[in-house]
């Protein structure tokens, strides 16, 4: 098969068997966070969708860690977020979105939270998300993570992220077009 008229959005039947080994192993070992639900269930579901699948690889393949955290009843849909411990490696030192990146006329960060967010097929956490997560362990005790920020913030030229310290969620401005070491984001994926 020609490598071009295969969909870039696919895995070979290794990769898939890989991640489902690394995200039932994650599932098994953090019933916590997903009580209620069973991996069989939730493994069927991703099979009939190689494209949420190929998401899935992505938050993994960045650092995510992601893992089910809940139901959509109404819909149908399992909703993952990601759960590594501190913000994902392979998603820091961006900025906010590609009107702040084009914004920056020297020391441009690599790409921004929501151009990598859209090119893995998934959505930045919301703050509520985010305090949703927080409920399930400590998250970004040492980094933060950009979070969806209002349309009026970001009008203004700033954009919102959070951390956990002290026990507590902070939510913290700054301008769109910072980007930290320590500042990625987190995202979220229906399936």
């Amino acid at each position: 098969m020609n490598k071009n008229t295969k969909s870039k959005k696919t895995l070979s039947p290794e990769q898939i068997d890989a991640l489902f080994d690394v995200l039932k192993a994650r599932f098994e070992k953090n019933k916590n966070r997903h009580k209620g639900l069973e991996w069989d269930k939730i493994q069927t579901k991703l099979k009939t969708n190689p494209e949420k699948l190929w998401s899935l690889h992505k938050m993994e393949e960045t650092g995510g860690e992601p893992d089910v955290v809940g139901y959509d009843k109404k819909t149908g849909e399992y909703i993952f977020y990601d759960c590594s411990a501190e913000s994902p490696k392979g998603r820091r030192s961006i900025c906010y979105d590609r009107e702040a990146l084009d914004s920056r006329k020297e020391h441009k960060p690599k790409d921004s939270a929501i151009d990598m967010a859209a090119g893995m097929g998934i959505e930045l956490l919301t703050e509520e998300q985010y305090r949703e997560l927080q409920k399930l362990g400590s998250f970004d005790t040492k980094t933060s993570s950009w979070v969806k920020t209002p349309s009026e913030i970001r009008k203004l030229g700033g954009a919102i992220f959070c951390d956990f310290r002290y026990g507590n969620v902070f939510v913290y401005h700054n301008g769109a077009d910072s980007y930290y070491a320590v500042r990625g984001f987190r995202g979220s994926l229906r399936i």
